[in-house]
């Protein structure tokens, strides 16, 4: 058999979206409080996108396939910011001094086969569900708890990896990414969680980045997980894929 050929005539996936890079000033108070505030962060994040949803319509940033990442060079006091959406966004709101460099917008149109191979980052948000205690009142939710040490956030993204000829859903229910690798070779770092003062007491989201290559596997699921992130805290800067 034709291996090439085979990988040539395999089902394809295109994945398009907009994607911007914010580099922005750390020192200056808009960009200050939102490294402070997850919330704030989140609130930066969604003011690239007025008018594109009704005002209290439910989950605007999946409607608007709102994803985006940060990092922070504490030295050079600058906060990278990259927000992906499936629309264009509008950074006019943003107070001109807080930016360190013009905003920097990028259209992505890649189109992915069984077999290609990428390089990716992710900020993830690693938690597993604990189950409520014996005994609870019916309908008690269980608790996440997250994980703090990078083999046990291996082990979490190791669950969406998908092996070829696996289904994009686990038989547990989990999501998979439509692609695999070796997770000998994935770097972990784990990353100081983010938080929010009132009136958002108790919210607080650990991450932990991972690096490394995927082999794609199945498109479709691979374009999915590229468009709609993965794990939870999306809307706090966690689970956007970035390929390259």
């Amino acid at each position: 058999m034709n291996t090439t050929a085979a990988v040539s005539n395999a089902p394809a996936a295109r994945f398009v979206a907009a994607q911007t890079l914010l580099t922005l000033d750390s020192r200056h108070p808009f960009a200050g409080k939102s490294l402070i505030d997850a919330q704030d962060m989140h609130r930066t994040v969604m003011s690239g996108f007025p008018g594109w949803v009704d005002d209290g319509s439910p989950d605007p940033r999946a409607q608007m396939g709102i994803l985006s990442t940060w990092t922070v060079d504490l030295r050079q006091a600058r906060l990278n910011l990259v927000v992906q959406s499936s629309i264009p966004a509008d950074w006019s709101g943003i107070p001109q001094r807080a930016l360190a460099e013009k905003p920097e917008p990028l259209t992505i149109d890649r189109t992915f086969r069984v077999g290609d191979q990428v390089a990716f980052r992710t900020v993830v948000n690693p938690v597993r569900s604990v189950p409520p205690p014996p005994n609870s009142p019916p309908k008690t939710r269980g608790t996440r708890v997250p994980h703090t040490r990078p083999e046990h956030v291996k082990g979490w993204f190791a669950r969406r990896l998908q092996p070829p000829g696996e289904p994009a859903v686990a038989p547990d229910g989990v999501t998979r990414i439509g692609a695999d690798t070796d997770t000998g070779r994935i770097a972990v770092r784990m990353l100081p969680r983010v938080s929010s003062p009132a009136p958002h007491k108790g919210l607080r989201i650990a991450r932990a980045e991972l690096k490394g290559t995927l082999t794609v596997t199945d498109p479709k699921a691979f374009v999915d997980a590229l468009t709609q992130g993965i794990g939870h805290a999306r809307a706090y800067s966690c689970g956007l894929i970035l390929v390259r």
